[in-house]
């Protein structure tokens, strides 16, 4: 009995690991850190894995018409999942919003960001870290937000460019730039700043950061992709997660 008992207990571990899936998805760098929280949460309670890449929305594009095995991409945008789903490198009429995003103008500095358009011309503020504008769509809401200003010409002299928001992050943050426009999601969490000092840029300065979620081609049919699809969309604590980064979610 004792050794049925113990092969049986075998059978179930085995089956149980067997059952385990690991999910390849793509996310954009301003959608790490809730990313990691939710792959966490959807391990605990599935005990699938989320093997998530995390970087530029524009290159992930690049490597997916070059066949990277991702099976969902998490944008930045909502131009690039459209385009995928037009180009055949997704699953037509998956792609939909699950973030929109805010932008915030940031310092590693604690008490040093002032809310006024007037503070990027002070001296103090020798550089301005800002993501470009035609690879990423923060960089197009900080530009927008500028020419609203009527401050764009005025400060490009101070500007340093980072190709994706995780790079311009990286310039505020090291001190490379004494401010950066970035991501709010990427200095916030649970209602306050998670350091330095910022200023929420207005949502009215800039279109909406519109993020979407797109199943690509390989992640078609696969019903564990399915399931983190369901999961993404229904669960109360990926809906708060979300919101605890600062998102809105319409």
């Amino acid at each position: 009995m004792k050794t049925f008992a113990l092969a049986s207990l075998s059978a179930l571990i085995f089956c149980g690991s067997a059952q385990a899936a690991d999910i390849n998805v793509a996310v954009a760098a301003n959608f790490t850190a809730p990313m990691k929280d939710i792959a966490a949460v959807y391990e605990k309670e599935t005990g699938n894995k989320v093997l998530a890449s995390f970087g530029a929305t524009g290159q992930f594009f690049a490597q997916i018409k070059n066949g990277a095995p991702y099976q969902i991409l998490f944008a930045a945008d909502a131009k690039t999942p459209k385009k995928i789903e037009d180009e055949g490198l997704g699953v037509k009429g998956s792609a939909r919003p699950y973030a929109y995003g805010k932008l915030v103008l940031w310092s590693a500095t604690p008490d040093f960001v002032k809310e006024s358009k007037d503070f990027l011309l002070e001296p103090a503020v020798k550089k301005i870290a800002v993501a470009n504008p035609k690879l990423a769509p923060y960089g197009e809401a900080a530009y927008q937000t500028l020419e609203k200003w009527g401050m764009l010409d005025k400060v490009k002299n101070k500007f340093v460019t980072g190709d994706n928001i995780g790079k311009t992050y990286q310039f505020a943050k090291t001190s490379n730039a004494e401010v950066g426009f970035v991501a709010l999601s990427q200095v916030y969490k649970g209602g306050k700043m998670t350091s330095g000092s910022g200023w929420v840029m207005p949502s009215d300065l800039y279109s909406p950061i519109r993020q979407d979620v797109v199943v690509l081609n390989l992640g078609k049919d696969n019903k564990d992709v399915a399931a983190f699809m369901k999961f993404m969309e229904t669960s109360p604590k990926v809906r708060d997660i979300i919101l605890s980064y600062g998102y809105g979610l319409e």
